[in-house]
Formats: C-alpha cells, structure tokens, sequence
C-alpha cells in the first residue's frame, strides 16, 4: 500500500470526486473547480478558475443570490444549518438548464475570519424530471377521481327533473 501524505490524499479526492466541488472566495470568484464540475457544468478548470459564480448561475436568479452571499460574508452567518441539502437551478458552459442539489462548508482562516464557501453540488436533473413528470400524472389521475359538476338540467342528487 502506497503511503500519501493527509494533504496529498484530500488534494486527489476533491480533484477525483464525481460530484462537482467548488471553492468561492468572499467576493465571489471561483477559486477550486474539480474534476466532476468540469464535466457537470462543461467548463475546465482553466476556464472557471478566477471567474465569478456567476458562470453558473441562471442570470434570473443572480441577485437574489449575491444579495444572500454578500450577507453571509459580511455577517458570518447563514440560514442553512451545517449538512442542509440545497437544491437550486444552475447552468452549464451551453446554456442548458440543471438541477441541483448541494451542501455548503464556510471556511475560516486561523483568526475565525471567513474566507469563502465550498459547495458540493451534484446533478438531480433526471431525478427531477421524473419527479415532475409524476407529480403532473398524479394530478391528471385525480382530476379523473373528482366527482363531475352537476349540470343545470339536474338536480341536487343528479336527478334529471
């Protein structure tokens, strides 16, 4: 068995993982971009590193997530809890549309200083999908189910007069 040092062996995992993982500075701008985000979002490291989060987030939603990332970093703190599994829109290097869901890790310096935030993000697009299209069968199945209206021409009980 070949020895490796901690910092080698965690190095090869974040750069191996199959899920995407990324590190953002506090303004923002990507700093750590592995293999599995390279090919979940289409971008290489060389293209995303030193490019603000914005490369992945669909431009209809880009302000609501600076105003909350802004407010993490000027704060502390974030209303997610540690381990909270998030899931939000993202958007690969051809436009096309993911879904996904991730965890986040707020990293400090020595002093307690924070100085970005990871994200392991992983793609459930097909997951949600399917999701959606049985929720869209289920609501067609009880809208069979309902009891028709009863027309003019009939009574209370759905007699005819």
């Amino acid at each position: 068995m070949v020895e490796e040092s901690e910092g080698g062996l965690e190095r090869r995992i974040v750069a191996e993982a199959p899920d995407a993982i990324i590190y953002a500075d506090r303004a923002g701008i990507m700093q750590v971009w592995n293999t599995g985000a390279e090919v979940m979002f289409g971008y290489t490291r060389e293209e995303a590193l030193g490019q603000s989060l914005d490369l992945i987030i669909p431009e209809r939603l880009r302000q609501r997530h600076w105003d909350g990332y802004h407010r993490v970093m000027a704060t502390g703190e974030t209303r997610y809890g540690p381990g909270e599994l998030l899931a939000v829109p993202g958007v690969r290097k051809d436009g096309t549309r993911l879904s996904l869901e991730f965890s986040i890790a707020m990293l400090r310096d020595a002093s307690g200083a924070l100085t970005g935030i990871a994200a392991i993000l992983r793609d459930v697009s097909e997951r949600f999908e399917r999701d959606r299209a049985l929720h869209r069968r289920l609501a067609e199945l009880e809208a069979q189910l309902r009891p028709s209206v009863p027309s003019s021409d009939q009574g209370a009980r759905g007699q005819t007069t």
